[in-house]
């Protein structure tokens, strides 16, 4: 099997799984005052340390969390909540147009239930945020907007976004920008102090921890209304028992990965680089998708469509030959309709939907990528001629279809 789906999870890292397989076994709640508890709550609070120092942040800024679905949600309706609370007139949601579905859906439900007015930020072809965009909606009414939210780096097509420009743009009004990091801390260089964030979300499935648990780093004077109420966790923003040992697995995951990347990152863009040449020697009429700079993408992802070609036959074609990638999100697996990203990037629907994406990790090898290459022309082959027959069959259906009644 070549694993190329590590934008959607990457497998833990060994050292991750030995922290939390040694701390399985042990019992103790870290909000139990007896010295089991305390013994939980002096791993939760050294784990919170090394994820601080990992992204950059302050131990206290670290509010702990089930995955970063919760993060974002947590994030979007919070700051709203809060704001709105402070002034009624705070009711734009601004957010970029290719957001992960954790911020888009977050903020489409508070304009069905909390009257919050939604803005979709426009982006350019490459899927990079538009500034001047942003500046003259922000301009429009400034005192109206309740936060903005745009990724770090994009999930689908991996293009990098100027978060430090729209916290620029964002602090002359001094509206709070949140940002989904949960692809960036294992490739690029992120640091939550540096950024000027209000708030920021990470996991630890994309970076070698485990499934289940995440983090949204939160500015000390940030206010925030909580999700979910209960035993007051996590300074009153999340309640909810700790996870003792996936906490102390994602912050080895965090270290380890942030140590390791400028390794990391120049070797997944040299297999990313191979696989793009690859594949447009063995399909040349595929095209590129995302930023065609270096600097302007993650190292680890390879976004390509191929015409005349559905991406869901594809990906379940790869995947008979033992290549596993994705379509876009997974979050979105299996869901019929073309991705929103290529969308917002002008991309045409019927070339949105023949689209894959190939996202690399640190279990990457160059056997994977030339295992993918070797199998996508036969593959896109058997697509198009699939597809070339249900056109048949539609056109002569729509021919019967449309036929002058006998007798007429």
């Amino acid at each position: 099997m070549a694993y190329l789906d590590h934008a959607a999870t990457t497998p833990m890292l060994p050292e991750a799984v030995a922290v939390m397989a040694s701390l399985l076994p042990t019992v103790g709640n870290a909000s139990s005052l007896h010295a089991a508890g305390r013994r939980a709550r002096r791993v939760v609070e050294e784990s919170r340390e090394q994820l601080a120092s990992a992204l950059g942040a302050r131990p206290s800024e670290v509010v702990l969390t089930s995955s970063g679905t919760e993060a974002d949600n947590l994030a979007v309706k919070g700051l709203y909540w809060s704001r709105r609370r402070a002034d009624p007139r705070r009711r734009r949601v601004l957010v970029s147009a290719v957001e992960h579905h954790a911020v888009l859906d977050a903020a489409a439900w508070l304009a069905e239930h909390e009257g919050a007015v939604v803005e979709l930020l426009p982006v350019d072809g490459t899927g990079r945020l538009d500034l001047p965009a942003l500046a003259a909606t922000v301009a429009r009414d400034p005192a109206s907007v309740a936060l903005i939210s745009v990724m770090w780096a994009n999930n689908e097509v991996g293009t990098v976004q100027p978060v430090r420009e729209v916290v620029a743009l964002a602090a002359e009004h001094a509206i709070p920008v949140h940002s989904d990091a949960v692809q960036a801390p294992a490739q690029l260089p992120v640091s939550f102090a540096d950024s000027g964030l209000a708030a920021m979300t990470v996991t630890a499935h994309k970076l070698g921890g485990p499934i289940g648990v995440g983090a949204l780093l939160l500015g000390r004077g940030v206010p925030l209304v909580p999700l979910l109420h209960g035993g007051g966790q996590e300074r009153d923003v999340r309640s909810g028992t700790l996870d003792t040992p996936a906490v102390a697995a994602f912050a080895a995951a965090a270290a380890l990965a942030v140590e390791q990347r400028p390794e990391r990152a120049a070797r997944l863009a040299a297999l990313r680089d191979d696989l793009v040449r690859g594949v447009l020697e063995q399909v040349p009429d595929a095209l590129v998708n995302g930023d065609p700079s270096p600097e302007g993408r993650l190292p680890g992802i390879a976004h390509l469509s191929f015409p005349g070609c559905d991406g869901d036959s594809l990906l379940l074609l790869l995947d008979a030959r033992g290549i596993e990638c994705s379509t876009g999100s997974a979050c979105s697996a299996g869901v019929p309709q073309p991705s929103h990203v290529l969308l917002a990037m002008g991309v045409a629907e019927e070339r949105a939907r023949g689209s894959l994406r190939f996202s690399l990790g640190h279990t990457s090898t160059p056997g994977d990528v030339e295992a993918a290459v070797a199998a996508l022309a036969p593959v896109v082959e058997r697509a198009r001629r699939a597809g070339s027959a249900g056109q048949g069959r539609s056109s002569a259906r729509e021919r019967v279809a449309g036929a002058v009644p006998a007798g007429a």
